[in-house]
C-alpha cells in the first residue's frame, strides 16, 4: 500500500508478524449520528465485527470502519444482535485478508491476553495494543440463555468495545472486548464475552468524541 501514515508504518515494523496480521485488520468504527466511536476487527469471510452499542440507532451510510491506513471505508449492510451487543458489518469494499475465532480452546487462569483498538480519544490510525491476564471467570442470564464472560485484569479502555480478544501466546481471537465504568471509582472493570460456537458477543460503553469526516485529517 502507498503513503502508509508514519505511526502506522513504525507499528507494524515493531510488531512482528503475528502482530502484523492484527494491525491489519483493525478498524475504528464510527456513527457520525450518534458520536459513538468504537474498535472492531475483520474476519476471514470479509465481515468485520464490532459492538451493537456502537451503531446503534444508525443506518448503513452514516457508519464508517477507519482502517490502520486512513482509509474510510463505508458500510453497505450490517446485522445487529442486541442480546450479545454484537454487529456484524459488510463494508461496501471487499477488504483482503481477515482473522479466525478460535475454538474449544482451553484458557488457564493468569495467561496474558491482549487487544488491539483505538481507546477514547485516540483517533489512530494506528491501533494500539493493550495488554492484561486472564482473571477468573463468570455467567450471566439474558433472554436466550446463560452467557459466558471471561473476566481481564488488564488496561482496556473505553473505545476498545468490539475489539478481539487475542490470547498472548499464539494471538488466538478468544473473545471480544466488553468492559463497563464502576460508579463512583477511578477504575474500569473490564470483561471479555467469551465466543463460542454461535453465541459471540461483547460490550463496552465506548462513546467518544468523534471528528467529521470534513475535519477530519489525513492521518498522517
Amino acid at each position: 500500500m502507498n503513503d502508509i501514515p508514519i505511526s502506522t508504518q513504525w507499528t507494524l515494523d515493531a510488531v512482528g508478524e503475528i502482530g502484523r496480521s492484527s494491525v491489519n485488520t483493525v478498524y475504528m468504527i464510527v456513527c457520525y449520528a450518534t458520536g459513538s466511536k468504537g474498535s472492531g476487527f475483520l474476519l476471514d469471510n470479509g465481515l468485520i465485527v464490532t459492538n451493537e452499542h456502537v451503531v446503534r440507532d444508525c443506518v448503513e451510510s452514516q457508519i464508517i470502519a477507519i482502517s490502520a491506513f486512513g482509509e474510510q471505508i463505508r458500510i453497505s449492510q450490517f446485522w445487529i444482535d442486541a442480546d450479545r451487543d454484537l454487529a456484524i458489518l459488510r463494508p461496501s469494499i471487499k477488504q483482503s485478508g481477515g482473522l479466525t475465532i478460535a475454538r474449544d480452546v482451553s484458557l488457564n487462569v493468569g495467561e496474558t491476553v491482549t487487544t488491539w483498538g483505538y481507546p477514547l480519544g485516540y483517533n489512530g490510525p494506528a491501533p494500539l495494543l493493550s495488554v492484561g491476564y486472564l482473571a477468573g471467570f463468570v455467567s450471566h442470564k439474558t433472554t436466550n440463555g446463560i452467557k459466558k464472560h471471561l473476566i481481564v485484569n488488564g488496561a482496556f479502555n473505553s473505545g476498545n468495545s468490539g475489539g478481539a480478544l487475542f490470547r498472548a501466546s499464539d494471538n488466538k481471537i478468544i473473545g471480544i472486548v466488553v468492559s463497563k465504568h464502576a460508579p463512583i471509582s477511578q477504575y474500569h472493570q473490564s470483561a471479555i464475552d467469551a465466543l463460542t460456537q454461535n453465541s459471540s458477543g461483547v460490550v463496552f460503553n465506548a462513546t467518544g468524541s468523534v471528528i467529521p469526516p470534513e475535519n477530519r485529517s489525513s492521518y498522517k
